[in-house]
């Protein structure tokens, strides 16, 4: 392929990339994202995000309690890293892309819970009829509930991360002429792989493995991608509970667990506070349960990692005829 007829499949893989969550795997970006990622920029931003952590902690802390405090200072430090991995490492593009997964993912709700919950249900309904479940998480107040929930959300995804690491290294090992057409079938690079492909231009064992930031910039989309089944998994699981317990639990038992008459929140006494949050806190502890069994168990493995390897399969694909390109149009940055 000339390089003037190169040049405009390169621009439309580049749009592909973005369009799909994928900014690191675009050469000029990578390189400046490389270039803000210096050790000195980044002991800065650390340092800052610190500094204005504990201050908000402190403030938080002298005005209600000290776990309040807590949970502001890490909310304000999470907040700040991802402010800077937003503006200055082009996470924007990843965000806008998590953004249209989660709403175009809505219809998954239906199918995903009628397949998990009922095993799950089964399990996490008898902590939900709990005494000392209820005496718990009633107890979480403010902060504490919303630091378990992070707990349980950075518990998955370390979890999550590994798996989606050992999916890709496992994927771009064994890439075929086969992959490669399914993989870029539907994109704007499909003519171009088959060109290739019947001149035995691409040097697939070479061009399919993935290193650095695009590993990177991969394995957080296909954590997204996971990341937003459980959400919708663990919001079903809060409303069957918050709908179960106004129904099935009476205030005098709720009482009777509780050691106090339950309280509500302004409006009609429908959900009480502390059902509210022993929902939050069964949701929380299901997402992070249904996490666990997704990687580990192979028929839900099957079930719910039909769509990541997609998205793997899609991404490695188009990269490599991508670098191709790109190798065939050496001015095109």
């Amino acid at each position: 392929m000339t390089e003037g007829a190169a040049a405009p499949a390169v621009a439309a893989a580049e749009a592909w990339f973005l369009r799909h969550g994928l900014p690191y795997f675009v050469d000029d970006i990578r390189a400046q994202v490389r270039q803000r990622l210096s050790r000195p920029r980044l002991v800065a931003v650390a340092t800052s995000a610190l500094a204005l952590g504990a201050a908000a902690g402190v403030l938080v802390a002298l005005v209600e309690s000290a776990s309040a405090g807590v949970a502001a200072g890490v909310s304000v430090v999470l907040g700040w890293l991802a402010l800077y991995g937003l503006r200055a490492l082009k996470a924007s593009v990843i965000a806008a892309w998590a953004l249209r997964r989660a709403f175009g993912s809505l219809g998954l709700l239906v199918p995903l819970a009628t397949r998990a919950l009922p095993m799950l249900l089964l399990f996490i309904t008898f902590l939900f009829i709990n005494t000392e479940v209820w005496q718990v998480a009633s107890a979480l107040h403010g902060g504490v509930l919303w630091t378990t929930i992070l707990f349980f959300a950075a518990a998955a995804i370390g979890f999550l991360v590994p798996r989606m690491a050992q999916e890709l290294d496992e994927y771009d090992d064994r890439v075929h002429e086969d992959d490669l057409r399914a993989a870029t079938r539907g994109t704007p690079l499909e003519a171009v792989a088959e060109e290739m492909l019947a001149d035995d231009e691409v040097d697939l064992p070479e061009q399919a493995q993935v290193t650095g930031l695009q590993m990177v910039n991969l394995v957080l989309v296909l954590v997204v991608a996971q990341v937003v089944q459980v959400f919708l998994l663990a919001l079903a699981v809060f409303g069957f509970f918050l709908v179960f317990g106004a129904v099935a639990i009476d205030p005098h038992v709720i009482e009777a667990w509780v050691g106090e008459a339950p309280h509500y929140p302004p409006g009609p006494h429908w959900f009480s506070i502390e059902l509210i949050r022993v929902a939050t806190f069964l949701a929380g502890f299901s997402g992070l349960y249904f996490t666990v069994t997704a990687i580990t168990d192979d028929t839900y493995r099957r079930e719910f990692f039909t769509a990541i390897m997609r998205e793997l399969q899609r991404a490695v694909g188009t990269r490599v005829v991508y670098r191709a390109l790109r190798d065939a149009t050496p001015s095109a940055g």
